[in-house]
Parts: structure tokens; sequence; C-alpha cells
């Protein structure tokens, strides 16, 4: 799944360049996309362990899940921008012996602020840090009963960095984004999105 979305990206941004003689600034203002990617889980067992309470160190860890997001944000001139989110980061398995596995659905929503690096008048990098709302449902099969364990939410940072091509009034981009949920989950994102521009 992963090669054929990157694959994806390539000839969609191969064939995007094509037309980058051609293309303008990105204007400022307002603009929106969508995207999807996929997930990656940074702590090992013993760390989700103390974030879902379950009193197991067990199982072993499937992070392999699609991400999906949307964005809106407010290019305030070439260099700086504002975006809200909202990001499903997919489900991570914990795989334990034939009557223990859990599954941990994690979804966050907030604001960023943007800083982008101008290298054309098409193509810019940027960086991004802000503040995202989490929530993460831990349902567990514990001998065959369906139970809820430990679910969690806060407030945490999130940050990233990317690169983007303007074909106004499209764009295409490409970016990292680490959901530092707290020092025992942290999930990465790697994702291609779409969007307009205003």
């Amino acid at each position: 799944m992963k090669l054929k979305i990157l694959i994806t990206a390539s000839i969609a941004t191969s064939g995007l360049l094509v037309l980058a003689p051609n293309a303008m600034a990105a204007p400022e203002g307002l603009y929106f996309g969508v995207g999807t990617g996929f997930s990656s889980l940074e702590n090992d067992d013993d760390e989700v362990d103390d974030f879902i309470e379950s009193g197991s160190e067990d199982f072993d860890t499937d992070d392999d899940d699609n991400v999906f997001k949307g964005f809106v944000g407010y290019d305030f001139n070439r260099y700086f921008a504002t975006e809200a989110f909202y990001a499903d980061l997919g489900r991570v398995k914990l795989k334990g012996n034939d009557s223990v596995n859990t599954d941990l659905e994690s979804e966050a929503y907030g604001v960023s602020l943007v800083g982008k690096l101008p290298i054309t008048n098409w193509f810019e990098l940027f960086a991004k840090a802000g503040m995202a709302k989490w929530e993460t449902d831990v349902d567990g099969n514990l001998g065959g009963t369906s139970t809820d364990l430990k679910d969690n939410d806060g407030v945490d940072p999130v940050y990233g960095a990317g690169a983007q091509f303007n074909f106004s009034p499209f764009l295409v981009r490409a970016e990292y984004e680490r959901y530092d949920f707290d020092s025992d989950y942290q999930v990465d994102s790697f994702t291609a999105s779409v969007g307009w521009q205003f």
C-alpha cells in the first residue's frame, strides 16, 4: 500500500512539472486540501502499554495503516501562513496471544503556523508547528469479550515539514508530520495532498 501511494504521488508530480513553466506564483489568500498517506508509531511495546495501562507487555505492534487528512489555510504572504487541520491517523493493532488483541484508533485536529521558503514561483519548502487536540480510542478483545481499555485524549504539539508545488489555482504537496501525543505515544504521518487556492 505504501509503495502504491508513493508511485502514484511521483507520477502525478512528474506530470505537473511539465506544466511548471506556465505556473503562477501562489496567491495570497485562502486555500484548502485533502490528502492520504500512511502512519508509523515511534514507541516500543513497553511505552504503548504505559499509554493504554493494559498491564501487559506481551504483544506485537502492527502500525501500518492509512492516514486521511484535510486542511484549510490562509497565506498572509509568500513566507507565512496559518492552517487548521483534521487527521484520521489510522489504527494501530496490538497482537497478543489467541485471546488478546487490542486496537488503538487515533484522530487529531488543531491549528499550525507555517513558515515557507519559496524556491521558485511555483515550488516552495515549508515547516510547520502547532497544537493538536487528539483522541485515541482503545478497544481490546480480552478472553473473547470486547472491552474498552484506557482511552486517552489531550492537547499536545504537532510539527512537520514538506514541499509544495503551486500551479495556481491548484496545489500539490508532500509532507511529514509528528503528532506528539505524549512520551509514550508518538505517531509519524507521511502524506501527499492536493488542494485549491483562492
